[in-house]
């Protein structure tokens, strides 16, 4: 069955053929026919892109159990014994420990920065590979390391692959996914950093029951196996088709849709899909050359300063609403307070009067929650959408911090005969750990690698990488201190950032559920002059035309963009 025409209420042109490009920011299934189910039960439909998904999404995983091992190796004695500087007792010990930390975020921001180019190089997955490689060498550092230096840089190291696996898979998984799905299948990434995060808190948890050094120095190494398998398994995944079509490689493009579809090139789905991209990389490609007409002459130097061109692009009319979106959802998400929880969990725990014991059990068990939270999104982002699961978490969460914040500063001082109250406190963290799970976790993963143009997308999801680590790495340098001198404060802290991720969400987020990534022009209203949309009308009809046997593009009918 071909996909119905649009009405000249939603502007369809496709005077040429029965396909209907979309010319309006309303959810895919109005006026299409899908794939399969939307959300969750359309993971089983379109099983194969689910299957490329979850294994991309290891790059998660990575990333995740990087962070909770270091948890609880920060309190274990044989790891104390060779770095006393972050022991509690040593002088300088909440910087020292802080620095350690926050070092992978270093590594990590500049990881994801460079990524933006050598995913748009090499392609979304062979940069996957050079991530994974980068991962490896740290990893191997770390375990190694038998000094303090060593330990900073080989982090520094994991840090850069990292930062590269944590911008990339995203973006792979964007481009991969059917629209009715993509939330869904988004959610995998943030799904497998949390999982990471449990299986390195338990086996770390475990191995502190070790005689020497190997306590920690194990989970340093574990931690290359799924590293190896992702770099090896993603050689037999299929290429983004969006990337392809970027580099001219159209017929390709039709072929790893229709792998990942599943279903023949024929397809009038998967033909009106590859139809779409065509036409709006082929429209934003004609206008980064009108904007920037002197760099179109191929020369070395030409590419080069049009690559940093295209950076200052983010900011320009066309896309600095979606950079202020995708930077903003990392900002919040790190400033929210869940970073500070994953890291130091035992300290805060403590604050709260629980021996060391049940401080590690429950601080795994605080990581358990944010993933039951999580995997409640894999239903619920495709279902309600990302808007109203950003709201709601943000409510949630300032709530939480608002009341252990009173808790821990009206009985801290006596946690022994204030048990109840202490509980109480454990029971709002957990809470609030999972709304974060089941909304600002997830979401602000997922929505940086659906809004930007193809032409600027790895540079856009680069930003926003960008910043979730950056932000992340100075959540890792203030909350040691912030901990240590004002109790409650931290979180009286965060739930003002709480607070503040409400407000701006409901003004700035907009919706994207179920939308085409082609549609984001659309969505954040983008295109806004007649000569735009004329122009962009003539591209699909010049794709559509070629398509038909003995049947041109009109180019005297193409209209121009101006410069």
């Amino acid at each position: 069955m071909m996909a119905i025409k649009l009405d000249k209420v939603n502007n369809a042109h496709s005077p040429r053929s029965d396909n209907a490009f979309v010319h309006h920011a309303e959810a895919v299934w109005t006026h299409r026919q899908t794939y399969g189910s939307p959300g969750f039960r359309g993971l089983f439909t379109s099983y194969y892109v689910t299957l490329c998904a979850t294994f991309s999404a290891l790059g998660g995983m990575l990333f995740g159990y990087d962070q909770g091992v270091v948890s609880v190796i920060l309190v274990m004695p044989q790891f104390l014994a060779r770095y006393g500087r972050v022991s509690e007792m040593a002088s300088g010990a909440g910087f020292w420990k802080g620095l350690l930390t926050a070092m992978i975020e270093l590594g990590a921001l500049i990881g994801a920065f460079n990524q933006g180019w050598v995913a748009d190089k090499i392609s979304r997955k062979y940069s996957i590979v050079v991530a994974v490689c980068i991962f490896i060498v740290g990893s191997i550092l770390q375990t190694a390391s038998f000094n303090y230096s060593m330990l900073v840089v080989a982090r520094l190291i994991g840090g850069i692959g990292i930062g590269m696996l944590s911008m990339v898979v995203p973006l792979y998984i964007s481009e991969i996914s059917p629209p009715e799905i993509r939330g869904a299948l988004l959610v995998l990434e943030e799904f497998s950093i949390v999982s990471g995060i449990v299986i390195a808190f338990w086996i770390t948890y475990g191995t502190q029951y070790m005689v020497g050094e190997w306590a920690w120095r194990l989970p340093f190494l574990l931690q290359i196996i799924p590293g190896v398998v992702l770099g090896i398994g993603i050689f037999f995944l299929p290429f983004s088709p969006r990337w392809l079509v970027s580099k001219g490689r159209n017929d390709e493009a039709l072929a790893s849709l229709s792998k990942l579809r599943q279903l023949p090139a024929s397809d009038s789905r998967v033909r009106q899909e590859w139809y779409d991209i065509r036409a709006e990389i082929a429209f934003h490609q004609e206008a980064s050359a009108s904007r920037h007409p002197h760099l179109q002459d191929k020369s070395a130097i030409s590419r080069v300063k049009l690559e940093l061109a295209s950076w200052s692009d983010c900011f320009r009319r066309g896309c600095w609403r979606r950079t202020h979106v995708g930077v903003g959802l990392m900002f919040f998400q790190q400033f929210v307070g869940i970073n500070a929880l994953i890291y130091y969990s035992p300290t805060l725990f403590q604050t709260m009067g629980l021996n060391h014991s049940m401080q590690l059990i429950m601080s795994g068990v605080l990581n358990i929650t944010q993933l039951v939270g999580v995997s409640t999104s894999i239903w619920t982002m495709d279902r309600f959408g990302r808007r109203p699961l950003l709201l709601w978490g943000s409510l949630f969460m300032t709530i939480s911090h608002i009341i252990i914040a009173v808790l821990v500063g009206k009985f801290s001082r006596n946690w022994p005969t204030h048990r109840t109250e202490g509980w109480v406190s454990v029971a709002f963290l957990l809470f609030y750990m999972l709304s974060f799970g089941a909304s600002w976790g997830p979401v602000p993963w997922a929505l940086p690698s659906e809004i930007f143009p193809s032409s600027l997308r790895a540079k856009g999801v680069a930003l926003s990488t960008c910043s979730n680590w950056f932000n992340n790495f100075i959540i890792g340098l203030i909350t040691p201190p912030l901990v240590q001198n004002t109790g409650f404060g931290a979180y009286a802290f965060f739930a003002v950032f709480c607070l503040l991720s409400l407000v701006w969400s409901f003004f700035f987020v907009p919706e994207t559920n179920g939308r085409t990534l082609e549609q984001m022009d659309h969505v954040f209203k983008d295109i806004i002059s007649e000569q735009e949309e004329a122009r962009r009308a003539a591209i699909e009809d010049e794709i559509v035309g070629t398509e038909i046997v003995g049947s041109p593009p009109r180019e005297a009918e193409l209209p121009r963009l101006n410069p």
